[in-house]
């Protein structure tokens, strides 16, 4: 049964631990720590996505990348199996944050083990729940840091990450993409990955 208040208190932990992220990001003239920023993403994207989406799955879009500056990147080997390492231990990371912070709201065992679920990642393409919030995930991309990773790399690298992304994401997800205001130039790098995707 969902109490309103105790979620209330939820969301506003993981806003308090993300708003510790040293990483700054502007937006709309005003500066914002990255990862708190992130958070309030995923769950402006959840509720436009999924408005019927159910609490552990709230709790879990908004938790997604809690305390992830604490890893950095260049902790681990700057090659694929470095990056593969990272984001495995990260997920972990993430789990155990979000667990404290549940427990300390007095949230149950299930809810918490549907938490740390969905933050590993489980099931991807198999799981309802897991492929909705990987969904969330690939549209937050798209929408706020697409453009910043495309001015970063060559066209070729672009469109074979947005292949690689269109492949996790539903067709529901897909048609979504469409509402989403983004320039004519990444437009046609998504275009060119839906027809790679096709091949």
């Amino acid at each position: 049964m969902e109490n309103p208040e105790r979620f209330k208190k939820a969301m506003e932990q993981f806003d308090a631990y993300n708003a510790n992220d040293p990483h700054q990001e502007e937006f709309n003239g005003t500066r914002y720590p990255k990862e708190l920023l992130y958070g309030r993403r995923m769950s402006e994207r959840l509720v436009l996505f999924a408005p019927e989406a159910p609490e552990y799955l709230r709790l879990a879009a908004r938790c997604q990348h809690i305390g992830r500056w604490e890893i950095p990147r260049d902790s681990y080997p700057m090659d694929r199996a470095g990056y593969l390492k990272w984001r495995s231990t990260l997920k972990v990371h993430h789990t155990k944050i979000a667990s404290e912070i549940l427990k300390n709201c007095m949230y149950d065992d299930s809810v918490i083990e549907k938490v740390n679920f969905l933050l590993l990642k489980k099931e991807l393409n198999r799981n309802v729940d897991t492929q909705l919030l990987e969904d969330v995930i690939c549209l937050v991309f798209i929408q706020y840091y697409l453009d910043e990773f495309a001015a970063k790399h060559e066209p070729e690298k672009v469109v074979s990450i947005l292949a690689k992304t269109m492949k996790k994401m539903s067709p529901k997800a897909i048609s979504e993409v469409a509402k989403i205001p983004i320039s004519e130039e990444i437009k046609r790098l998504i275009r060119e990955a839906a027809e790679r995707d096709k091949s």
